[in-house]
């Protein structure tokens, strides 16, 4: 009996993507690398290699279950669980241990976001059975620490333990620190990117919650037995959602426990979180601008530019450096490079003068 599992991650929205990404469609359903295949379909087609499709679920927010079963026909439609309203991670990886644990009390779970690039897949397909191997063995909480290239104020980081083994004992969890200590980070050379993979036993993981969250484990124990791969799930976990905190797994439960060990590894990792990172992985042109969607570009003394334009649109750009040019149709995204992480901010003045409707 295989009992691998694999959970996937979407009920995100994104937002680092806007104007493209939308909240009523995010940026894990569209192909923003133009490869053909969305980022939620890249990330299944590298794990039904690994595991039995039955065994695929993914989380999603309820308004987009029908979008993962258009892009994944594969699936079956009781692998796709619905989240009423967000939460962040915590819960989503909650419901679904309880979910699989009810199936197999023997599962071991890969924890995967949907989004994310990985451009060496056999060395990632290694760092992953690897992982699960060592998940059945012992009762730790694992995760991929990707190893650090800059000091990125984009990524979570990563403290280990120097221990002499492929598997090492996580020190401290930090989330996007400022560049002063990035710099710091990467000089010391025991901190990793995080990855925001996770490999664990849905035993180890349940344990975990009852420890570290355990208001929040009580919710979804309830369903346990009777409830789970029922009639009966979807009503439960509506109500169960409600009464949930809104938490990071990383804050509710990484951060906390005190047997969680990383994987340092290094497969051409993404998360893709910004525009400048699918900058890094779009062909260029001779003065690196990188073009996507469309053929009728005229360029003057332009270089180093991000455009994603839909194909019937002329784009003319002079005397640009270093710039993200984004436009879907109603609304226009023209910024430095360099201050794309102020595009949350952006959303919420956006949000505030106009509403939702371009949100």
């Amino acid at each position: 009996m295989n009992n691998n599992y694999v959970v996937i991650m979407a009920g995100g929205i994104g937002s680092r993507f806007w104007p493209i990404s939308r909240s009523v469609y995010p940026k894990q359903f569209i192909d923003v690398l133009g490869i053909g295949r969305t980022l939620i379909q890249a990330t299944y087609d590298r794990f039904v290699k690994l595991v039995p499709k039955e065994h695929i679920y993914v989380v999603t927010n309820d308004q987009h279950i029908e979008t993962v079963r258009k892009q994944l026909p594969g699936i079956d439609s009781s692998n796709i669980l619905g989240e009423p309203i967000m939460r962040n991670t915590a819960p989503c990886v909650a419901y679904a241990s309880h979910k699989i644990y009810q199936l197999n009390s023997e599962a071991i779970i890969i924890v995967t976001p949907a989004d994310h690039l990985i451009l060496e897949t056999q060395k990632f397909n290694e760092a992953i059975q690897k992982s699960l191997t060592k998940a059945c063995e012992n009762d730790w909480l694992i995760t991929l620490g990707v190893l650090p290239t800059r000091p990125d104020t984009g990524y979570g980081y990563i403290q280990y333990i120097g221990e002499r083994t492929d598997f090492k004992k996580v020190k401290t969890f930090t989330e996007k620190p400022n560049i002063e200590l990035a710099e710091i980070f990467i000089k010391s050379g025991d901190f990793l990117w995080n990855a925001g993979v996770f490999i664990w036993s849905a035993q180890a993981i349940i344990k975990a919650f009852e420890r570290y969250q355990p208001e929040m484990n009580d919710l979804f124990k309830e369903g346990d037995e009777e409830l789970y791969n029922t009639s009966l799930e979807k009503a439960f976990i509506n109500t169960a959602y409600l009464r949930c905190i809104n938490i990071s797994i990383d804050f509710a439960v990484m951060e906390k426990a005190n047997n969680v060990y990383v994987l340092p590894v290094d497969f051409g990792w993404s998360d893709l979180g910004t525009w400048a990172s699918v900058y890094e992985h779009t062909p260029k042109d001779a003065y690196l601008n990188a073009i996507q969607t469309t053929n009728k570009v005229l360029l003057k003394n332009s270089s180093n530019c991000i455009v994603n334009v839909p194909n019937e649109k002329l784009v003319v750009l002079s005397g640009l450096d270093n710039y993200v040019i984004i436009d879907s149709n109603d609304t226009l995204l023209i910024c430095p490079r360099d201050e794309e992480q102020q595009v949350k901010k952006i959303i919420s003045e956006v949000k505030s003068k106009y509403g939702k409707k371009y949100i």
